[in-house]
């Protein structure tokens, strides 16, 4: 079960977000700000931090700074009530992966978590081998025997999406969303390229396939 970490001073908020992960299948810890949230997360395992920006002792901007400098693969989720663009670009420019404003849409808020989640899984993973290929988060690459193809970071996470989970069918929106964000302008016209792209480079690969499903989106096929 994953564990989420929810810092937020408003009492009736906190509480609310608690039930509202517990309800979905995550197990829920609380903290009412910044330095709470430090001594949470210095005794206990935590695989995403939900942080809100306006708080006592530390603000959410501060503790981000400092959650990504001790944890830099921690996936933080910024929810608050500023929406101004110069907000949200200080929340990323202080480390945070996604950022909502509120009040939060409970369905919204779980498929962001959801969607940070497993982001982070496929990044830990780093390397997925497939017969003679071997892909490298790190690197970025995709090796067969002595030829090692770079790939720029969107079309590697694409693929590395698809052939970690091979035969899985992803819709056009969740592969725009987990790999461009909620937020980006990404369309159909884009992804498209991506993966006509990807089927250019390796052509002549016969170890995997990516498959398009009339309809639907796509699949990753391991053929090896």
């Amino acid at each position: 079960m994953f564990r989420i970490l929810i810092v937020e001073d408003d009492t009736n908020t906190r509480k609310w977000m608690g039930a509202v992960i517990r309800k979905n299948g995550f197990e829920a810890l609380v903290a009412p700000d910044g330095v709470a949230a430090l001594e949470v997360l210095h005794g206990e395992h935590v695989d995403l931090v939900v942080v809100d920006v306006m708080m006592p002792k530390m603000d959410g901007y501060e503790l981000t700074r400092q959650l990504r400098a001790a944890w830099p693969a921690l996936p933080i989720l910024m929810v608050t009530a500023r929406q101004e663009p110069r907000d949200k670009r200080q929340g990323f420019l202080s480390g945070t992966d996604d950022y909502m404003t509120k009040p939060v849409d409970e369905q919204e808020m779980i498929l962001r978590i959801k969607a940070l989640l497993r982001r982070a899984q496929i990044a830990s993973e780093h390397r997925l081998v497939i017969g003679e290929v071997c892909l490298d988060y790190d690197a970025q690459s995709a090796t067969r025997r002595a030829e090692m193809v770079t790939l720029p970071k969107k079309e590697f996470q694409l693929l590395f999406k698809l052939l970690s989970n091979p035969n899985v069918i992803f819709t056009r929106i969740q592969l725009m969303n987990e790999i461009w964000g909620f937020d980006s302008d990404t369309d159909d016209h884009t992804l498209n390229v991506h993966i006509s792209r990807l089927r250019d480079r390796f052509r002549d690969w016969p170890e995997f396939d990516i498959v398009t499903v009339r309809g639907l989106g796509y699949r990753g096929v391991r053929r090896s």
